[in-house]
């Protein structure tokens, strides 16, 4: 017991004279982080950023964070319109932190004066608002962590409207998984097929397959119930808003559509992790008016998110209609949705009589499938256009609820 309380002794003292001997770095140079930063224009207005790699942490902010909890990045606003523009921090990640809490992460015990620094010099490298007329400035957000490429989502209010920007930034030092380096998959030229009529896109939606399959191409797996269309950094940027973030377990692989396993997968997690949404995604050779054309796999684990949070073999929820339609709700709120549809080709399955997939799930579904048309954003809920195919919102009852109303007559 005695060597018990010398080692906690000694880990606190360790603490307490780390962080009492923390220094602010009295000048460090953005040089480096300038070279290898994204760079976009629009509306008069200039935004650049970078990942901070494990170098420029320590140099910027005198310690290693814990990479896997917070990613700093470096955003700089030139700013040549009349008028001021506000970041919007939500808009980068819905689960932003603030400077003073991943400065609380650094903080030692007994170490007031040592806190107060580190408090100060956080909150002061932190990015500030407003951006005056013709000004330039540049600061760090602390946001969660993304692999390899991440995404930026920066949203820059003005007076009557809001100019967005997304932009994919190389995560420094992150060699990453195999599967997330690779990327989406692209088709060859002479593969694909551009359709410039909604009517023509609509009966090649409904042609596609109703589901994955196993890798040999021969049991069915999750269904397809969800089509995405337009850029896709538009796409990515209506996820980011709404809470989604890649993630891919090994069952995610084991999904396959045209032969190969999903090109991204992203999840919606909440409440400390707590596991959501899973929307699985594979490129077409298709496209509609030039914007690709992906397919979805929309579901949630039996559960939701009460279900284990570390756990990699999460059971398929068998109300696969219901994560579908919560997607939809989110990308309404995204302001990213321009149209919606729905088409058939999942085909229907009862409650009574569902379906069991190759991992041995089952599901029932109305068998539609959300056809998801996506702009550059700001679009309001009101512009959001309903597409006259199938009639969606004209359907009182679901496979499921028509048995359960059956049987109480």
């Amino acid at each position: 017991m005695r060597g018990l309380c010398t080692l906690g002794c000694a880990a606190i003292l360790a603490l307490v004279v780390a962080c009492t001997t923390w220094q602010a770095p009295a000048d460090f140079s953005t040089t480096e982080l300038r070279e290898r930063a994204q760079t976009a224009t629009r509306h008069q207005v200039r935004v650049s950023a970078a990942v901070l790699s494990a170098e420029d942490r320590q140099r910027m902010l005198g310690v290693e964070l814990d990479k896997t909890r917070v990613q700093p990045v470096w955003v700089e606003v030139q700013n040549q319109t009349a008028d001021p523009l506000l970041l919007l921090r939500p808009g980068t990640d819905p689960d932003y932190f603030s400077p003073l809490e991943v400065a609380w992460t650094m903080h030692g015990i007994f170490a007031p004066a040592a806190n107060a620094r580190i408090n100060a010099h956080l909150d002061q490298l932190g990015f500030k608002n407003p951006v005056l007329p013709g000004e330039t400035k540049a600061g760090v957000l602390f946001i969660n962590p993304e692999r390899v490429t991440r995404l930026l989502n920066i949203d820059l209010l003005q007076r009557k409207t809001l100019i967005p920007f997304s932009l994919f930034l190389r995560v420094p030092d992150d060699a990453g998984e195999k599967w997330f380096a690779e990327g989406l998959f692209q088709h060859q030229g002479s593969e694909i097929k551009d359709y410039d009529d909604l009517a023509a896109l609509r009966s090649a939606l409904e042609r596609l397959p109703c589901c994955a399959t196993d890798a040999n191409g021969k049991a069915s797996g999750d269904p397809i119930n969800a089509i995405l269309v337009g850029e896709f950094a538009d796409i990515a940027a209506a996820f980011v808003r709404r809470g989604y973030r890649r993630a891919a377990n090994p069952a995610d692989a084991a999904e396959r559509v045209f032969g190969r396993m999903p090109d991204a997968v992203v999840r919606k997690r909440s409440q400390a992790g707590a596991p959501a949404t899973w929307v699985r995604v594979w490129n077409t050779p298709m496209r509609f008016e030039g914007h690709s054309v992906y397919l979805a796999q929309v579901a949630r684990p039996t559960g939701g998110r009460f279900a284990p949070r570390d756990s990699q073999n999460l059971v398929l929820h068998e109300d696969v209609d219901e994560a579908r339609n919560l997607l939809i709700q989110d990308m309404m709120y995204s302001a990213g949705l321009d149209k919606l549809g729905f088409v058939t080709g999942v085909g229907p399955a009862s409650q009574a009589h569902s379906r069991t997939t190759f991992s041995g799930a089952h599901y029932f579904s109305d068998g539609l499938r959300a056809v998801m048309f996506f702009a550059t954003r700001p679009l309001s809920l009101s512009q959001v256009q309903m597409l006259d195919w199938e009639p969606y919102l004209d359907r009182r009852d679901s496979p499921a609820q028509k048995e359960v109303d059956d049987a109480r007559k």
